[in-house]
């Protein structure tokens, strides 16, 4: 993985690697202002999280997320959602870390980045290890190349599935927390804040690019995070841990500080499309970008026939200035920003035209099948 000029150019490789007192049951009627309440087992100290702010009397509640992150509660809230992933390819293998998405009676969803298992899509195994050791044997349900997601399914049910957050309400600054399996070491947590939002992201190879409109962080991301979830200060993952940047021009070294993540809502979309159907959408504008200036500039070279673009009566030879208020420096920062959005998701769109003048379009977004 490397820097380069924006858009920031990183290669996916395997980011793909004191006991709770109280006796007395308590139940808190009222909470701060963006804090939850979790319960504590008295016996075990396992934390699940309370039902409107009331733990049963075996439990104490706790408060947390009302100002700063209480990592040591959150940690032990979260591990048992997040899991290890292990691939085995006759041709060798790999390792990553995936969430707890859903579980019913009989099966649960684990969400992962699709570079952790694409390598055993067609053959091979994958395994899951969760937080108290046990193993099970996983089954690929779809995946998205283009978003770098993937879920598996698991034949065991009633598994502690991961709070959802918005990563829509998120700030620069905000404390988080990375969970995963970095380097193989499972049950890893690491903290840091949010340190950039909306970063265009593309990752992977040539013929297997994701485009990512990423979360930064510096929370430390190694080999073996890749799949694993980043939490804000209530404990709900907020994003899926994906890439990082590196100063080295070869290999995979460690974290500098710059990770980044698909965002949930990001993701629960195409998430939830393939459990439902095993397959995902993404959104199309209708445009084919120009190559030549692309690191420079998002070019209109040609409209597809039928769709958004066409029917906004964009014209040919126009560059996309800004999408929804957001300054569009390039080729991939516009397809960043458009596979940001819901097929269907109406845009705002502000053109230099050929001629030099300015000028804004409201386009529709249509809908392709993901790759």
């Amino acid at each position: 993985m490397k820097i380069t000029r924006t858009p920031l150019k990183v290669t996916i490789a395997f980011v793909a690697g004191a006991l709770l007192a109280g006796t007395v049951a308590t139940a808190a009627t009222t909470t701060s202002a963006g804090s939850v309440v979790v319960c504590a087992d008295n016996r075990t100290q396992a934390l699940t999280l309370a039902k409107s702010n009331s733990c049963p009397v075996n439990k104490t509640a706790i408060e947390i997320g009302n100002n700063s992150i209480n990592a040591k509660t959150i940690s032990a809230l979260v591990t048992p959602s997040v899991v290890s992933i292990s691939v085995k390819t006759a041709s060798g293998g790999g390792t990553g870390s995936g969430s707890i998405y859903k579980s019913n009676s009989t099966i649960s969803y684990i969400i992962t980045n699709n570079h952790v298992v694409e390598a055993a899509a067609t053959s091979g195994t994958i395994k899951v290890e969760f937080a108290d050791g046990s193993e099970i044997a996983a089954t690929i349900v779809g995946r998205d190349r283009m978003y770098d997601i993937a879920v598996l399914q698991v034949k065991k049910g009633n598994l502690p599935a991961i709070a959802l957050g918005d990563s829509s309400k998120i700030s620069v600054g905000e404390e988080v927390l990375a969970i995963g399996s970095p380097l193989g070491l499972a049950n890893t947590v690491t903290q840091g804040i949010i340190s950039a939002l909306n970063r265009p992201v593309t990752a992977g190879t040539t013929d297997s690019t994701s485009y990512v409109n990423a979360i930064q962080t510096d929370a430390a991301i190694n080999p073996g995070n890749s799949g694993g979830a980043l939490v804000d200060a209530q404990g709900r993952i907020i994003g899926v841990n994906s890439a990082i940047a590196t100063l080295t021009s070869g290999g995979v070294s460690g974290s500098i500080g710059l990770g980044f993540s698909i965002p949930i809502n990001e993701a629960k979309r195409v998430i939830d499309e393939i459990i439902a159907t095993g397959k995902s959408t993404r959104p199309v504008m209708g445009v084919v970008f120009d190559d030549v200036t692309a690191d420079t500039q998002a070019k209109i070279l040609q409209l597809t026939p039928g769709e958004g673009a066409e029917k906004a009566g964009i014209v040919v030879g126009s560059i996309i200035k800004s999408i929804d208020g957001v300054k569009i420096a390039n080729r991939d920062a516009a397809i960043v920003k458009i596979r940001s959005y819901a097929p269907g998701a109406v845009i705002t769109v502000v053109m230099t035209l050929p001629d030099g003048s300015s000028k804004t379009y409201k386009v529709t977004l249509g809908t392709a099948p993901a790759v």
